[in-house]
């Protein structure tokens, strides 16, 4: 296994994270807005997926190993997927409009975009 030694800093630094952790604040002010017997469900799936998204993020950098960073990354895209269908249940429950739903879509399309960018960094650094 290939080993990150060119790791430096922070996963705090990686652009990927950062604008990840920007959705997930802006989506955690959303679930705010659900009624209460959303509570424990679809709001609870929400905040989970969006700390997902930025937790392995930030578990992979720390593992140190280009495959492992990879997989991670991978995880984290799993939970962007994820979360759209959470958007998707939330527009199909009234609890969002269609405008909200197109806007947090396009967030979510350049949260990927950045991360499908880091994970062929890594397998390009992981191939030296």
């Amino acid at each position: 296994m290939e080993e990150n030694n060119d790791n430096k800093g922070n996963f705090t630094d990686l652009e990927v994270w950062k604008k990840a952790r920007k959705f997930r604040n802006v989506m955690y002010e959303l679930h705010k807005s659900f009624p209460k017997d959303e509570k424990y469900k679809l709001s609870d799936q929400l905040i989970r997926a969006s700390r997902s998204i930025t937790a392995n993020i930030a578990e992979g950098h720390g593992r140190y190993h280009y495959q492992e960073n990879i997989q991670f990354c991978r995880i984290a895209r799993g939970s962007l997927s994820e979360y759209l269908d959470h958007l998707i249940c939330a527009f199909d429950c009234n609890l969002i409009t269609e405008e909200n739903l197109l806007e947090y879509k396009k967030q979510i399309d350049e949260i990927n975009r950045i991360l499908n960018g880091y994970i062929g960094f890594l397998k390009r650094k992981k191939g030296e």
